[in-house]
């Protein structure tokens, strides 16, 4: 029987990049669903190609084009966030969860709730609920397989061993647009330059999120909730070359490493053809080609994201989901340009510090209702954070 798969986020970076692989073995999976977001012409374009059943679009004043471009497929148009999670939830062997932001939350959970295999690109849904997420993984029998390269290679690196072994686990950061710039300079870096990423090519949220490692301070709360580690065991080194994803030390000293080249269908791949490995269409890595690597410790003056990720594992309960949404209000603030590329720290950091007077939210019962409550106040502190900024 073909495998149903399902693509949550299938216009993204990490969407495009499943769908080449889906597309090399065609016949061998029938998609259900694909969404995506304002670019509707991809979205048809690939439902098309596909012959998927449903495709849906995270917004509803696109559904009128959405459906014009299916006109006369047989494939169905939808819209928004409802159609969003009756999508996830429709019967599906592997759900690919890569859309954006405490977005994705909701449909991963309904993916999770039919039994599915999570691939999980998406690193809000385990910062923002984690236990909540795991919670439910665990009553329907379904799977999370972490997409993230380098979660996806610590899963790798782990080869089943017990996690009593694991002394450490190390990620790895590229350090982004600003890496060798002067500390003092970064008060003055343009919406442009934080968009152009020295190793990947990714979308500007996540290009911007890696110069201000935001993006790694998230990976750091990720691993603690997928692998159940203690923030102590966890470390960050900066990898200019980002070819070392992430390494496993254990007890015995010793450390596995998985390293290849910077493409996204590495761990795409792996967690699509999880337990087994298939051949992938990447580049193969030519070790005396490269001859050298290079790792240096981060410096948290420079990338504060990273104090503010420990902080908020250290304290627990709702902060992530706090920690994430005042990241996202501050990211939207610094691409209107309304604040500057360091006030996205501060301004992450001055809510983080009002939530504390709402501790009977941000300490309270991980519950759906409820980190969508802490998400919904801790965007109204940053949109107030940021007009006192700007004011």
């Amino acid at each position: 029987m073909k495998r149903r798969i399902t693509i949550l986020g299938a216009t993204g970076s990490v969407g495009q990049s499943t769908i080449d692989l889906i597309a090399r073995a065609r016949d061998s999976y029938r998609v259900v669903a694909l969404t995506g977001g304002h670019n509707v012409a991809q979205l048809a374009r690939d439902a098309i190609a596909l012959s998927a059943e449903i495709a849906v679009t995270a917004h509803e004043d696109r559904l009128d084009d959405l459906r014009a471009r299916l006109a006369g497929t047989g494939i169905e148009a939808a819209a928004g966030e409802a159609a969003l999670i009756e999508a996830a939830a429709r019967p599906s062997d592997w759900v690919m969860s890569a859309i954006i932001g405490a977005a994705g939350l909701r449909p991963g959970l309904a993916a999770l709730e039919q039994g599915a295999v999570l691939a999980l690109a998406n690193k809000e849904t385990l910062v923002c609920a984690g236990a909540l997420v795991r919670r439910v993984a665990a009553r329907a029998g379904a799977r999370i397989l972490p997409v993230d390269s380098e979660h996806s290679a610590v899963f790798q690196a782990l080869a089943g061993a017990n996690m009593d072994a694991v002394d450490r686990i190390i990620l790895t950061a590229s350090g982004g647009a600003f890496r060798d710039w002067p500390v003092e300079r970064l008060e003055h870096a343009t919406l442009a330059e934080a968009s152009r990423h020295p190793n990947w090519n990714m979308g500007q949220r996540i290009t911007i999120d890696s110069a201000s490692m935001f993006n790694k301070a998230m990976e750091v709360i990720e691993v603690q909730q997928l692998f159940d580690v203690s923030p102590e065991r966890i470390e960050v080194l900066v990898h200019p070359e980002s070819l070392v994803h992430a390494l496993v030390g254990f007890r015995d000293g010793a450390l596995m490493a998985h390293v290849g080249v910077p493409d996204m269908r590495h761990a795409i791949g792996y967690a699509l053809h999880w337990p087994e490995r298939r051949a992938l269409p990447v580049e193969r890595l030519d070790l005396a080609r490269i001859g050298q690597m290079s790792f240096a410790a981060p410096d948290e003056g420079r990338w504060p994201a990273l104090r503010l990720a420990r902080e908020v594992m250290a304290a627990g309960g709702l902060r992530g989901a706090a920690f994430n949404a005042a990241k996202e209000r501050a990211l939207d603030g610094f691409i209107a340009g309304r604040i500057g590329f360091c006030d996205m720290a501060r301004m992450v950091e001055t809510v983080l510090a009002r939530m504390e007077g709402d501790a009977a939210l941000i300490d309270g019962e991980m519950t759906l209702d409820n980190v969508m409550a802490t998400d919904h106040l801790a965007r109204r502190r940053a949109d107030e954070a940021m007009a006192q900024r700007t004011g």
